[in-house]
């Protein structure tokens, strides 16, 4: 084996009793204990495996024999130790350094070290002020240091290159405390989940832990009690979380979803009778039948005002319908546009004064655990509406 050296992309932290060690060209994530963390750190070339075999010795268990060339051979297999340094361009090494400063950024308690690396990667931005991406990197970093003015700029600069991302021109709204749209662009909501569509659900249930879909669908069980052969319609159904909640009370289930990526998931999941792809208020508009429930779960964080989401879909409710949604809560009233997340939150009083225009009761309304949001707990609000 040759001498191993720690790959130079490799950001190396402290993590509770251990460290991580993050590679942003791979975006892999490493768990080390103290002593993995050491034999990384003594990895500068210089060394043999043999000889960091003794060094680490004392440290180790008496019957450990080999393990130290093992871990070797994995950490080189996964690219975490490299035999010779990559010859990265100068572009590759300036996002390297944005991937880095956005990991201590999301990742580390202590703001510190991400504001160092985000220090270092500005610089590096600066000196090649034509790579858009990069400031659209930056921005991200700054917005969530509570650096607001320069995330502002940096989202200008890269939106002088990305004319067309809706999502980014989201952000900088928020950002930039202007009034808020009525609600996100097609265009911008397009965009997040074509680029989120990938690993969703991974994502979704794994690093977010998101109960959304379960606990909206608890809400309703409560209010329908046993009532089977129902008429549903999910809107911005995604992937089809609920979709498995509910299809067994269903007799038709139709899914409606403005990202042509997650209707491909939701078609891959094989539970529903139709789908579609259009915006929720243009498809509700649009007329047609009647439903005994309508699902809307964790979509209207796109969407500020709800008087016309609730006017859409009372006029789409059968007799005895009812319309289950779920949204993030907020302190804000009426609703607010967040400056970390480009999301809308909801104070339940507009919750209520929206249904009540469109001549809804509130059959059902609760707060609960909804997902994780960099390691903090999010609470949604969870409700059931009925004429």
């Amino acid at each position: 084996m040759p001498n191993p050296r720690l790959n130079p992309v490799i950001l190396l932290a402290p993590a509770g009793e251990g460290f991580v060690a993050y590679d942003p060209a791979a975006d892999l994530l490493h768990t080390l204990n103290p002593v993995a963390a050491l034999l990384a750190d003594l990895c500068d070339g210089s060394r043999s495996a043999r000889d960091l075999e003794e060094l680490v010795a004392p440290l180790l268990p008496q019957n450990a024999g080999g393990a130290v060339e093992s871990w070797l051979a994995q950490a080189m297999a996964s690219g975490l130790l490299v035999a010779d340094v990559p010859d990265y361009s100068p572009r590759a090494r300036v996002r390297m350094e944005l991937r880095h400063a956005l990991f201590a950024a999301r990742r580390l308690a202590d703001t510190g070290p991400a504001e160092a690396l985000y220090r270092k990667a500005q610089a590096a931005v600066a000196a090649d002020p034509a790579d858009w991406d990069s400031w659209h990197g930056l921005g991200k970093i700054a917005q969530l240091l509570g650096r607001r003015e320069e995330a502002c700029a940096a989202y200008r600069r890269y939106l002088d290159g990305h004319p067309e991302d809706g999502e980014a021109a989201q952000i900088l709204v928020a950002l930039d405390d202007a009034p808020p749209p009525p609600r996100a662009s097609d265009q911008a909501v397009r965009r997040i989940y074509s680029r989120f569509a990938a690993g969703y659900e991974a994502r979704m249930r794994g690093e977010l832990k998101y109960a959304g879909p379960e606990r909206l669908w608890a809400e309703v069980e409560a209010v329908i009690g046993e009532r089977t052969g129902l008429r549903m319609v999910d809107l911005g159904c995604g992937s089809g979380l609920i979709g498995a909640c509910a299809r067994a009370r269903a007799a038709e289930l139709t899914g409606i979803d403005l990202s042509p990526e997650m209707i491909a998931l939701a078609r891959a999941r094989g539970l529903y009778d139709r789908l579609e792809i259009a915006e929720i208020t243009a498809w509700l508009g649009a007329g047609g039948g009647a439903f005994d429930l309508i699902l809307c779960c964790d979509s209207l964080i796109y969407f500020g005002d709800l008087t016309p989401v609730m006017r859409g879909a009372a006029s789409r409710l059968a007799p005895g319908g009812v319309f289950a949604v779920s949204m993030e809560v907020g302190a804000h009233a009426p609703f607010r546009l967040s400056p970390e997340t480009g999301r809308y939150s909801h104070h339940p009083d507009h919750l209520r004064a929206a249904a009540a225009a469109a001549g809804l009761a509130v059959m059902a309304l609760a707060e609960d655990f909804l997902r994780l949001e960099y390691g903090q707990e999010v609470t949604g609000m969870y409700a059931v509406l009925g004429r």
